[in-house]
């Protein structure tokens, strides 16, 4: 999977509410069909995180400590609007391109 898109998957499910590593592969799984791989998942964790885009939910938490909870921020809600809008244009205008009716 893109690292994109395993970005795209955490942002989605942590959209939901905070949740820790195992919490978010168990929501991507049950929204995409599959897991990601883990270094997919802490990957785009760890992107994610150092973008400004998701936080540890408790701020508290220690850096190392393994089962971090994470939440989105705004900056990531905003991202995550952005990018699925523009996903629907183009899957709007892929189904109309094969006859289908996006509806």
């Amino acid at each position: 999977m893109h690292s994109n898109n395993a970005q795209m998957l955490v942002l989605t499910v942590l959209a939901d509410g905070p949740l820790h590593g195992y919490a978010i592969n168990t929501a991507i799984e049950s929204l995409a069909g599959s897991k990601l791989g883990p270094g997919s998942l802490y990957g785009a964790l760890s992107r994610l995180e150092t973008h400004g885009l998701i936080r540890p939910a408790d701020e508290a938490n220690d850096p190392g400590q393994r089962h971090r909870t994470m939440q989105i921020t705004d900056a990531g809600r905003n991202l995550l609007r952005t990018e699925l809008q523009q996903m629907a244009r183009v899957s709007s205008a892929g189904l109309h391109a094969l006859g289908v009716d996006p509806a």
